[in-house]
C-alpha cells in the first residue's frame, strides 16, 4: 500500500510549492488534489500550465493520485445532471494532461422527498457514472465514486450504483465512514464493495471510533496495493501531524 493525503481540509490553503515541500518533508508519496483549493489545479489551466504542474510533481517525486472534484449526479433537473457529467469529462482531460490516474466524484443524496423512488435515483447516478467512465477510459483516467452522501453512502446503495454503471473504468473510493460499520465490523461492507475499490480515504486513524485495524487487515488480505490517503482537519503544526500520522500508518501496514 502507498500513503498520501487528500488536500481537502489540511492542505486547502497551501499553494503548490508549499504542498510539494510538505510532501517531501513528511515522506508522502502522493496527493489527491481537491479542486477549488489554493493550489488552483483547475480546468482553466492552459496547456503550458498543465505541463508545468505535471513537471513540478514529477521533479519532486510526488505522484498526483487524482483530482478530488465535487461533481454529483443525483439532481432532479436533467440540465444539472448534464452539467456535472460534462464537468467530470472536462476534469478527466485535465487529469490526463497532468499525469494523474483518476477523478473522484460523489453521490450526495436521494430524492425520496420529491417523490422519486430510491432505485430510480441510484440508477440515474450509475448511468451518469458510466457516461463519464467511457470517455475517461480512452484517456487512461479512472472515475472513482466516493462512498458519500446522506443515504447514498449506504454500501448497499453504492453497490447498486456500481451495478448500474457496469463499466470497468468505474470504481469506488472507500471513505471510512460510520455507515460502513455493521455490529462493530466493516467486513460485511468491505466484502460487498472490495472488487471495485481503487482508492481509500482515511480519517483519524488515531481514534478508536472506526475499526481501522480491521480495515487494514481486510485490505492486506485482498492484496490491495493502491493509495490510502489521509483526509484530516487542518493543524497549526501540519508537518508534525503528518509525520505522526505516517508513523501510525506504517504500524497498521507492517
Amino acid at each position: 500500500m502507498k500513503f498520501g493525503i487528500v488536500t481537502y481540509q489540511i492542505a486547502q490553503d497551501w499553494d503548490m510549492p508549499t504542498l510539494i515541500d510538505m510532501c517531501q518533508k513528511t515522506g508522502l508519496q502522493g496527493v489527491e488534489l481537491r479542486t477549488t483549493h489554493a493550489h488552483k489545479v483547475e480546468a482553466d489551466l492552459t496547456p503550458e500550465q498543465r505541463r508545468e504542474v505535471k513537471k513540478q510533481f514529477e521533479d519532486a517525486g510526488i505522484e498526483i493520485v487524482g483530482l478530488g472534484t465535487i461533481f454529483e449526479y443525483h439532481a432532479v433537473e436533467p440540465e444539472v445532471v448534464r452539467q456535472n457529467i460534462d464537468g467530470t469529462i472536462e476534469y478527466a482531460q485535465l487529469a490526463a494532461d497532468i499525469g494523474c490516474g483518476g477523478v473522484k466524484v460523489r453521490p450526495n443524496g436521494l430524492q425520496v422527498d420529491k417523490g422519486i423512488p430510491v432505485e430510480k435515483t441510484l440508477e440515474q447516478i450509475g448511468l451518469s457514472v458510466r457516461e463519464c467512465a467511457e470517455p475517461a477510459s480512452d484517456l487512461g483516467v479512472q472515475i472513482r465514486v466516493e462512498v458519500h452522501g446522506p443515504e447514498t453512502s449506504d454500501p448497499k446503495h453504492m453497490r447498486s450504483i456500481m451495478d448500474y454503471a457496469d463499466h470497468a473504468n468505474a470504481s469506488l473510493c472507500w471513505n471510512s465512514s460510520g455507515g460502513d460499520i455493521v455490529d462493530g465490523s466493516v467486513k460485511e461492507s468491505f466484502e460487498l464493495l472490495k472488487d471495485k475499490l481503487t482508492l481509500i480515504h482515511l480519517h483519524e486513524i488515531y481514534s478508536s471510533e472506526y475499526p481501522y485495524q480491521e480495515l487494514f487487515s481486510l485490505l492486506k488480505a485482498a492484496d490491495y496495493d493502491g493509495y490510502t490517503l489521509a483526509e484530516i482537519a487542518p493543524s497549526p503544526e501540519p508537518e508534525r501531524l503528518l509525520s505522526y500520522y505516517k508513523a501510525l500508518w506504517e504500524g497498521y501496514t507492517a
